[in-house]
């Protein structure tokens, strides 16, 4: 038994959706204040310099796949107005910014020649942001596969885990320590789910034991990352960005054998899959059955794998935005409001607080950075010019008071990453969620910091969130 599997659900669990009632709260002195973007969801340059296809490129050109047809060909177009961004980061007060290297502008076919011209532009984005004085967080992997790669097997071929180690290598020769820190993979559990079960995501594939293969190559191509890594010699930090989501009975009475199971079950699902490996070294070894394809997972791990993909990281990056409730079918409900126009994301604040005590009672304390966290708001431009988000506000500063009371339980959390810095394509949903404390006109790309961003800028000023 792995040590967390006696423990499915987060200590303390609550229905209560609200935050803990601190009228304010100062963070610990050295927290580092940032917000995060992904490759193609703001870069655009989509058939520029060399960059070559990726599975959102073909994707997002099969009709229907994409709310009106959008695609992120232009996005917000940050490949050429960088210099623009990172001096609205630094306007803010920014301490950190997370962004995504795209794996098919650096290798148009995912291995073999380098596009020079890719690597040079992610040289340029750091060289601005660290004479702005703003620490890269640089993502290898944020959903964008080479097409190439796809072609030929993609993440259910183990040949890809290898070919995601190489190209981690240039990164690293190429940017080395002027990136402090380094995240191998953003959310594995999203494209074995929604990539590979339900289909909604690049490549579209609803096939159990396919997404099973991809767990466990996902996580193989994080071990292999850490250890070219650590073989490079780098003087930075590595870790995985994992979405984790605590899970709670979605009737707190019912402790019936179903109930209890399906919360275990579930958790396996949201958690365990990718934090046992990567911190105990082994799979869940209950339950997991009920899960995955157990038989495609045996199929596919090799000697070794497992002790490849627990090799050390330095900290773990948790991205956050719901929980789960789940019924003794494993049905998940939801019992708090919705972050419209979402149909997913569940507005529980104290979720993030138990996800985090959890993860540090669980797996060792791990250092930890909240690298995603936010919603979207359909707020409109008033006369004045202002986009007046405070329901995204409202979300922030009650997520964070949960952050801190988890960092009064002891949880080592050295940072916050808003999601996200600017408005930008939101994958199946096109442009039609706003997520960004930015506002982006997508035909002029005129950028307009809305009323989250100044109240973001003073919680940064102050290192504190106030009333």
């Amino acid at each position: 038994m792995s040590p967390s599997s006696a423990s499915s659900a987060p200590a303390n669990a609550t229905g209560s959706a609200s935050a803990p009632a601190v009228a304010g709260a100062a963070f610990p002195a050295g927290f580092v204040w940032g917000a995060a973007t992904a490759a193609y969801q703001v870069e655009g340059a989509a058939g520029e310099d060399g960059r070559g296809r990726s599975v959102w490129d073909t994707f997002t050109a099969e009709a229907g796949r994409v709310k009106n047809g959008d695609t992120g060909n232009v996005a917000a177009d940050q490949y050429h107005l960088y210099k623009q961004d990172v001096a609205l980061m630094k306007r803010l007060g920014l301490m950190s910014y997370r962004f995504s290297v795209s794996w098919p502008r650096v290798l148009p076919a995912g291995t073999g020649q380098v596009n020079q011209k890719g690597l040079d532009y992610y040289r340029r984005l750091v060289d601005e942001l660290n004479n702005n004085g703003i620490a890269p967080m640089a993502t290898l992997w944020h959903w964008d596969t080479p097409q190439a790669l796809q072609d030929t097997g993609g993440w259910e071929s183990r040949d890809t885990a290898l070919a995601f180690a190489d190209y981690a290598e240039i990164v690293y020769a190429a940017l080395g320590a002027d990136v402090p820190t380094y995240l191998t993979l953003n959310e594995p559990k999203t494209l074995v789910g929604v990539g590979y079960l339900y289909g909604t995501h690049a490549p579209g594939k609803q096939d159990l034991s396919a997404s099973t293969r991809v767990a466990h190559h996902l996580l193989l191509g994080h071990g292999l990352a850490v250890e070219a890594f650590r073989a490079s010699g780098v003087q930075s930090q590595i870790g995985p960005a994992l979405n984790l989501s605590p899970v709670y009975p979605a009737d707190e009475a019912d402790t019936s054998p179903e109930a209890m199971k399906a919360v275990h079950d579930q958790d396996i699902w949201e958690n365990r899959l990718y934090l046992d490996p990567i911190f105990t070294g082994a799979y869940p070894d209950e339950g997991l059955a009920d899960v995955i394809d157990l038989p495609a997972l045996e199929a596919v791990v090799q000697d070794g794998d497992l002790t490849t993909i627990s090799g050390p990281v330095d900290l773990l990056a948790v991205n956050y935005y719901n929980p789960a409730f789940v019924g003794p079918g494993r049905e998940v409900v939801h019992k708090h409001p919705i972050a419209l126009p979402t149909f997913w994301l569940e507005i529980f604040p104290r979720g993030l607080q138990d996800i985090l005590v959890r993860v540090d009672r669980d797996y060792g304390q791990p250092r930890m950075i909240v690298t995603e966290n936010g919603r979207p708001t359909e707020t409109e431009q008033s006369a004045d010019g202002t986009f007046a988000d405070d329901d995204r506000i409202e979300y922030v500063r009650d997520h964070l008071l949960a952050a801190h009371a988890a960092i009064e339980q002891g949880v080592k959390l050295e940072g916050y990453q808003l999601w996200s810095l600017i408005d930008n394509f939101e994958w199946e949903q096109g442009y039609a969620q706003r997520f960004g404390m930015v506002h982006v006109d997508f035909d002029s790309q005129v950028r307009t910091p809305k009323k989250s961003a100044h109240w973001y800028a003073d919680v940064i000023k102050n290192n504190a969130v106030t009333d």
